[in-house]
Parts: structure tokens; sequence; C-alpha cells
């Protein structure tokens, strides 16, 4: 239960809250014990008014008895319902708290642990995961606290009346605490292998999903559901197995809670006839081994959800416990300003191994515009991602205003850049919403002129829904230039100090590329602009071009110069104007 721990903070923020219903449990408990007290005095008073009756109206007694009963069991019954709105309302509470960590958790973290998780794993940790840690910080706990009080409770009340045939009565728990120490182990290596298959289960259905435009058009749905199809039977199988042994405790549990209510009326009659206790202690015991007959009972069941919450907690704790690869190592306001520097940088990705940069160095004038040139596979990208410290590089300087990027205040760093990537991430909002997606206060005007200055008001105005138009997952709904340049106009309605168009413009037509180009002259005066394209036309009106091959910068200068010599910038110029 050590990765249970975890939890012991939020026990502790609502402390009152549990000591509150622990509260409540005890005195439902208490209420629970009287009735079989109040039996054994009523069965006693008849027995021996049968043997010698008295003076009094029996009857009367009996209802009087009856009553008592009655109201014990109506107190019990609204201190439960205490208990459970304290204690189950604070595992909803907990488990809002511990989906907010995770979800915070995972935005904290580097690209690169996307890279190497699947969506769907990570899905399945923030739900069905934490669903099972809330069974045990609700439910689970409830029961386990219950178990305690009521055994304490009902032992102490059996001791008092006979401690010989309370040992008799308690003898079969001990068998049945071993038998749980030895099948708990398998319960939790086989709930962990069930929650791993569960999370392929997701990842194939949320990658199935995703690209259903593409299984379609190959005609690959069978293929789909046989993958789909085969992980679930597999999962199948894993459940089944599991069940089989949690299976065990019920009829051990049966057979064992029959064998001391017959343990009880044996032995029970043996004392009656040495004299030690009466025929009512008889009554009063098979009722307390009834009323431990369903905390015995659970036993089973709380120790199987503690297992697989353990198990749960386990693979939750795997990502909470990571540190992210890129931290923020000032947390004071940091000015973004100044020349940005590059230094014999070189990058090699950890996962694939392929080295994107080789100890690049060139330098950003602050408000000027720089291009940059390549072959898919240059470290084009690369460039982009180290500037807004996506990723960090392994050797080498990068700095703005001569201070180094580590040492800016990462918030302040992205907060102060407008990246615009090639795919034109939309989010499954309107279109209103994306284009203000960067501030939290929706300025009508501004969403309008940006989408204006992206060259895609026009087609907005045509849709019927206009700016309220749902672009759907991804941003669906929209075409490839659309989705493009509405990730434009978001950059425009951020209006950061630094712009990064990578590639942006791959699905734009060559007439509306030149009509958001010039807009974007005009926006970009005195910032800097970073335009990453396979179009040489775009680079006209930059201040400087790096040509990159291989990860290795090969040239640079400004259009012009770079047309004027031999080189691989001016045989893609010619080969693009022959177009």
């Amino acid at each position: 239960m050590h990765h249970l721990k975890y939890l012991n903070k939020f026990f502790w923020k609502y402390k009152q809250t549990l000591c509150l219903g622990i509260a409540f449990i005890i005195v439902a408990n208490i209420f629970a014990i009287y009735p079989a007290e109040f039996v054994r005095e009523a069965l006693d008073y008849v027995l021996q008014n049968i043997e010698e009756p008295k003076t009094g109206n029996l009857s009367n007694t009996l209802v009087n008895y009856g009553l008592l009963i009655v109201g014990c069991a109506i107190l019990k019954g609204i201190f439960l319902y205490f208990m459970r709105q304290t204690i189950i309302v604070m595992s909803r509470k907990i488990e809002f708290d511990i989906k907010n960590e995770i979800f915070n958790k995972y935005q904290q973290l580097s690209i690169s642990f996307y890279n190497e998780n699947k969506i769907g794993d990570l899905m399945n940790r923030i739900t069905e995961d934490v669903t099972r840690v809330r069974m045990y910080i609700g439910p689970t706990l409830m029961y386990a606290i219950n178990i305690i009080v009521l055994f304490f409770l009902v032992i102490t009340q059996m001791l008092a009346v006979s401690k010989t045939l309370t040992a008799f009565v308690l003898f079969p728990l001990p068998i049945l605490a071993i038998s749980i120490y030895f099948v708990s182990s398998k319960i939790n290596r086989q709930s962990e292998q069930v929650q791993a298959q569960l999370s392929e289960i997701t990842s194939i259905s949320q990658e199935t999903f995703s690209g259903i435009q593409i299984i379609k058009s190959f005609t690959n749905e069978n293929n789909s559901l046989k993958v789909f199809f085969e992980s679930c039977k597999e999962y199948t199988r894993k459940q089944i197995k599991l069940v089989k042994i949690e299976a065990v405790f019920i009829p051990l549990i049966i057979t064992l809670i029959g064998l001391s209510t017959i343990l009880t009326i044996y032995v029970g009659g043996l004392e009656v006839f040495a004299g030690r206790i009466s025929a009512g202690n008889i009554a009063e015991f098979i009722i307390y081994v009834n009323m431990l007959a369903w905390p015995v009972a659970s036993i089973g069941w709380v120790t199987s959800l503690i297992q697989r919450a353990s198990a749960s907690q386990e693979r939750i704790n795997e990502f909470l416990n990571l540190e992210p690869r890129i931290r923020n190592f000032n947390n004071a306001q940091t000015l973004i300003s100044g020349d940005i520097s590059f230094k014999e940088i070189s990058l090699t990705y950890r996962d694939t191994k392929i080295k994107a940069l080789d100890k690049i160095s060139f330098d950003i004038k602050e408000g000027s515009t720089l291009g940059i040139f390549g072959k898919t596979g240059s470290g084009k990208s690369t460039i982009a991602n180290l500037i807004c410290r996506i990723l960090d590089l392994d050797s080498g300087n990068i700095s703005f205003g001569h201070i180094p990027i580590k040492k800016l205040n990462l918030n302040n760093l992205r907060s102060s850049i407008g990246y615009i990537p090639q795919d034109g991430y939309l989010f499954s909002g309107t279109i209103k919403e994306n284009i203000a997606f960067s501030k939290d206060v929706i300025d009508e005007n501004q969403i309008i002129l940006s989408a204006k200055k992206a060259d895609i008001l026009d087609e907005i105005n045509k849709f019927q829904d206009g700016f309220n138009t749902i672009v759907g997952e991804r941003g669906v709904q929209l075409s490839g230039g659309q989705r493009q340049r509405l990730a434009i106009a978001r950059a425009f309605y951020k209006n950061p100090d630094i712009y990064i168009f990578d590639d942006c413009l791959s699905a734009v037509d060559a007439n509306k590329e030149k009509e958001i180009l010039k807009n974007l002259q005009n926006e970009t005066k005195n910032k800097t602009t970073i335009i990453i394209s396979h179009r040489i036309s775009t680079f006209q009106n930059a201040d400087k071009i790096i040509v990159l091959n291989s990860g290795v910068l090969v040239d640079s200068g400004n259009h012009e110069e770079l047309i004027s010599r031999e080189g691989f910038y001016k045989e893609i110029h010619i080969s693009q104007s022959k177009k």
C-alpha cells in the first residue's frame, strides 16, 4: 500500500470532514449494537415468565422492546446517511483535486513525454485509474473504518458475556485473514495487468477515431476492428482471471460465517446447560455473528479495491513523480527583448538519436525578419522549438539580449512569442474561441481585425454561423488552408513581440499567401519575425535568410545575395520560378 501514501495529503486537507465521518460511523455502530441486547433481555424476560409468571403485562413489555429496536434502527439509518454524506462527498472532492493535479502535471511535462507515451494511456490514467483510487478513498475507507469500529464494539460486548463462546465464534476469522494475505498479492499483480490492457484499448480507440478518414479511404475497417477485437479479448481474459481470484473469497466467507453460527448454537447450548450464560445470550450472539457477516464478507471486496487502487495509484505516481525536462529556472518577471543569438548550437533527439542541429551559429536582430530555408528534416522546426524552449539544446548557447535563454522566465518567454505551426492545430470550439485562444477576454473588434489580416474574414462571413461556427475536432470542418489562416489569425490576436511562422502557409494558394505576407509585413514592423518555409517567394522581404542542410548551416544572406551566387537556395529559386 506504499503507493497510496501519496493520498495522505488529501486526507489531511479534508481532515475535518474525515473526522466527522468517522464520528458518524462510531455513533451508527453504537446504535447497531443495542438491538442485540434488547433481544436478549426480551427473550430472557419471556422465558422467565413461562417458568415463573410475574405480575405485569408481557405484551406491553415486548412492545416496548420492539419500539426500542425500531428506534435504534432509525437512528442508525440517520447516522449512516450522514456517514455517506461526509466520507463519500470527501472522496468526490479528492477525485476532483487529483484529476486537476494530473491534468496540470500533464501540461508541465515536456513534448518528449508525449512522444514517448500513448495519448490513450494518458487518458486512461486520468479517468479509469483515478476512479479506482476514488473507490479506495470513499467506499473502501468507509467500510474499512466501519469494519474496525464494528469489530471492536461487537467483540467487546461478546467478551463481556462469555469469553469461551467468543473464542469459538471468532475462531474462523484468523483463517480468513491468512487467506486474504496470500490472495491479495495475486489480485494486485493481476489488477496491474488489467489496467495496462485497458490503456491499450483506449489508445487503439483514440488512434482509430483520430485517423478514421485514412481508415475509410483505405477500406481498412475490418483490420482495425480485428486489432480492437483482439485487444478486448485479451482484456476480457485478464479480467476473468482476476474475477476467478476474487471469487475465492465469497464461498470461503459463507462457509466460515456458517461455521461461526453452528459453533454459537452448539457451544452456547453447552454454556446454557452449565449455567454460565442465559438462552437469551445465544440469540444475542447469533445477532452479533450476523452483524459481523457483512463486514467479514466485505473484507475480500475491500481488499480487492485496495489492491486495485494501489495498482492504479502506482501508474498515476509514475507520471506525477516525473520532472519536466524543460524547467523554469527563474520565477521573476523577465523582459524578453534584444537580439536573439545562436552560438554553436547542437541537438540530438533522444528518442530517435537523430542529430537535428550541428554547431549552428547565427544572430537575429531585434525587430528584423529572419527566413529559415531547407529541405524536410534539415532542422528548421527544431530552431523554432529551441527559441520557444519546447526543446533544450545539448550544447552551445541561445541568448536574448546577452541573457542566456535558461535564465529567462519560461512563462514570460512563451507569452512573448506567437508560434504558428504547420498543421494549424485548432480546438473543437467555435472560430471565435480559436482566434481568441491566447487571451481570457474576447475582443470582438480585435477578432475581426485579426481574421482580416489573415485573409479569412470573407470566408468566415459566408458561414451560416459566422464566427460562432463550430470547427470540429482538430478543425475537421475546415480545409487545410482555412485551418492555417485561422492559426495565423490566432497569432495576430495575441499580438506578441516575436512571431514564428513555421511553414504555416503551405496549404495556402500563392495569391492568398502574398496578401497574408503583405499584412504580416505591416503587422510585424519593429517586431522580431522568423519565417520558416519551403517557398522562396516567402523570403523576398526578409532581412536575413539562413539555409540549412541536414542540420548544418550551409549559407546565409538576404534574398538577393543568395540568388546571386551558386548554391542550393539558387537552385530551388530557379526551379520554383519556372512553375
